[in-house]
């Protein structure tokens, strides 16, 4: 919350995505950038694509990767997600904090392949069977990732305060 000595852009916690433009967001926005740490303890992320499902962020990828040995070591991720490139126009993003649980049972592919076909196709695969067949490889672990915490931005809202003259310590005076 602002404080006496935060005055005008400083406090971007008062521009927060409301409950219902973050689960527009989560709807409309394919990618996300997924970030984990690596042995030395460095943030490293790669643009994945999601499925946002019961308040969770679903991703996949093969056992080989980086990501999932070091996610083996420290479950500990980060989820960042933009409203670029989707109709809500940019300025909107969610940095979610949390855990993941990595998935390899047959159940979790069963009802996660379709949903991230439905997504991926046209590309890499040029049809949601296609994409499918992409996808159900042996080596494939699905990533459950649980917010822990989140960090949501409106850049609509202090665009609109900034139009309106009431972003704080700046109000226009009559």
């Amino acid at each position: 919350m602002a404080d006496s000595t935060t005055q005008g852009y400083e406090d971007v916690t008062l521009y927060e995505l409301s409950p219902e433009r973050e689960q527009e967001l989560l709807d409309k926005q394919i990618e996300c950038n997924f970030i984990w740490s690596n042995k030395s303890g460095h943030g490293t992320g790669v643009i994945m694509n999601y499925v946002a499902k019961d308040g969770r962020i679903w991703v996949t990828a093969t056992e080989q990767r980086a990501r999932i040995k070091a996610l083996k070591r420290d479950p500990r991720a980060s989820v960042v997600i933009s409203s670029m490139g989707t109709d809500m126009g940019p300025g909107k993003t969610i940095t979610y904090m949390g855990r993941v649980v990595l998935h390899k049972d047959q159940a979790t592919k069963d009802w996660f392949y379709p949903m991230m076909a439905a997504i991926i196709s046209p590309y890499p695969a040029p049809t949601p069977e296609a994409a499918m067949l992409h996808l159900d490889t042996p080596l494939r672990v699905v990533i459950e990732f649980i917010p822990e915490k989140a960090i949501k931005f409106d850049g609509d809202r202090i665009s609109q305060a900034s139009y309106e003259g009431t972003v704080p310590g700046h109000e226009h005076s009559a």
